[in-house]
């Protein structure tokens, strides 16, 4: 396995045009991509599952349901992913989406044969999301590193963490 330095842009004019355009968002307000090179290889979904299985676990349910209030389904299914829908895929992207009252949230997934990588879109649609996101999302940017990390790890051993489907 082959892994390089994670590489992250940050900012809604940083963030390359091709990436952006796989939001289903009509305004962005935040913006993050991170790259990690491996040759590690599985599906996007299957990338999506690694990194954040089939229902949020403990963490995942205090900083999304919790702190950012995201409305996400209860129950795993074949159209979520840790409780987000899944908006629209291709083989080479995935996105997730999640809302709550205050902001409106994607994750986008992609694979290539050189790399994974992780953005996050965010619209505010209401001030509270001016003030709860901006300092979770220093926190946001320590974590994504380690997830893509984690996931690469776990396709290169051929593991798949428990509850997650291995699609």
């Amino acid at each position: 396995m082959t892994v390089g330095a994670t590489v992250s842009t940050i900012g809604v004019e940083r963030v390359p045009a091709s990436v952006r355009t796989l939001s289903s968002l009509s305004r962005i307000d935040y913006a993050d991509h991170f790259v990690l090179p491996t040759d590690a290889a599985a599906t996007v979904e299957r990338w999506a599952r690694v990194m954040f299985g089939d229902t949020p676990d403990a963490i995942e349910l205090f900083l999304w349901r919790g702190l950012l209030g995201l409305r996400l389904s209860r129950t795993a299914s074949a159209n979520t992913v840790a409780g987000w829908q899944i908006g629209e895929q291709s083989a080479e992207w995935i996105r997730l989406e999640a809302a709550s009252w205050f902001l409106t949230a994607n994750l986008v997934v992609q694979a290539s044969g050189d790399s994974v990588a992780l953005g996050t879109f965010l619209r505010y649609d209401r001030w509270l999301a001016h003030l709860i996101w901006p300092p979770l999302s220093a926190l946001h940017r320590r974590l994504v590193p380690g997830v893509l990390r984690k996931a690469t790890s776990r396709i290169t051993a051929g593991k798949t963490p428990s509850g997650v489907s291995s699609r």
